[in-house]
């Protein structure tokens, strides 16, 4: 198991002192309702959790990515997220995606796009609105996120495109990490020829939904100068990109700051911002 995946329980567990439990704890009480397990594909992996906000009609919808190095996790750890958003009024999809060892880059990029597909197709059944669709994700799950919405391969293999998604947000996320500095991150994005398939700045185009992506400076898992060089190569060639940076945030600190026992980082009422600046008259 690499560094990226002490993500999944252990690592978000020592960034916080609160562990996931403590922080899915109060999900239970908010104003959702949670439909857990539905199918989205035929795989093992290819499951979601729904999170509806009460009386929901025409809300934005949010696909969220979960981190752990693409070789951990699971959608169950993250119910504080989806707790958050459908607070907030928006529909949450927190999806499974196949895990490294049992498959290999591109598996997860395909069962993302598939997930995708299925919100997009059952959005409005659960009060969503399926043109107010966005993309978000923490570590390996911003990865995911940005590159589904950058390299339009993805969504095109689900009959879609990147006209699907209405912006995207990408939280301390790996968008230029070659050479990889894991031995397993060789294997994952495996042979060498596809290397360079993996990295979200390879893909960077004008026309992209808008991104916002945000950055812990004291992340050692993954460095702020992804985050640069993805804010730089789409600002050169006029992609809508904003970038904020947390002086004292480290890794988990972004995707903690979802629950309301950790107070101090406006990660979460900057993302309702993003969002509502991209659905206007919402």
């Amino acid at each position: 198991m690499g560094l990226w995946a002490v993500l999944g329980a252990a690592a978000l567990s020592a960034c916080t002192q609160l562990g996931l439990l403590t922080l899915n704890t109060v999900a239970i009480f908010s104003e959702y309702s949670r439909h857990s397990g539905l199918a989205y594909g035929t795989a093992p992996a290819d499951t979601l959790d729904l999170y509806v906000p009460r009386n929901a009609v025409g809300a934005p919808v949010v696909v969220f990515f979960f981190g752990g190095g693409w070789d951990s996790g699971d959608k169950s750890q993250y119910k504080f997220v989806g707790a958050a958003l459908a607070a907030a009024g928006i529909v949450t999809v927190i999806p499974n995606y196949t895990l490294y060892p049992r498959a290999k880059f591109p598996r997860f990029m395909q069962d993302a796009a598939n997930s995708v597909a299925w919100t997009r197709a059952h959005a409005r059944e659960w009060g969503g609105d399926p043109g107010k669709l966005f993309l978000a994700g923490h570590s390996a799950g911003a990865h995911i996120a940005v590159l589904l919405a950058l390299d339009q391969e993805y969504l095109r293999q689900v009959g879609g495109s990147g006209q699907w998604i209405r912006g995207v947000v990408g939280l301390a996320g790996p968008y230029d990490f070659l050479p990889f500095t894991e031995a397993y991150l060789n294997d994952l994005f495996g042979p060498p020829a596809d290397f360079a398939r993996s990295q979200p700045i390879n893909f960077v185009r004008a026309d992209a939904p808008p991104l916002l992506l945000m950055h812990g400076l004291r992340d050692k898992r993954v460095s702020p100068n992804n985050t640069r060089s993805l804010t730089a190569a789409l600002q050169a060639i006029g992609g809508p990109v904003s970038t904020q940076y947390f002086p004292h945030a480290g890794h988990g600190d972004l995707a903690a700051a979802f629950s309301p026992v950790r107070k101090g980082l406006p990660v979460l009422p900057d993302i309702l911002k993003f969002i509502a600046d991209q659905t206007p008259g919402n």
